[in-house]
């Protein structure tokens, strides 16, 4: 007896909508963006460094719009 398997598109179990200028568009009107961060080694920054990576973060995070996530 054969298996069969059932298979359905990605966008049947998720409202996507299209993927354009690499953002993820859904039916619901959400944009999703992904953006990958490099950090540096371990114990390899200066204080200085640091806390202008640190103050750098801060800043992206507080100009951010409203209704908007960071994972």
């Amino acid at each position: 007896m054969r298996g069969t398997l059932k298979t359905a598109a990605l966008e049947h179990y998720f409202p996507l909508l299209a993927v354009e200028h690499d953002c993820i568009l859904s039916k619901n009107a959400e944009v999703t963006v992904a953006y990958r961060a490099v950090l540096p080694e371990l114990f390899t920054l200066t204080a200085a460094d640091y806390e202008a990576r640190h103050g750098a973060w801060l800043t992206a995070t507080r100009v951010r719009p409203d209704d908007t996530h960071v994972h």
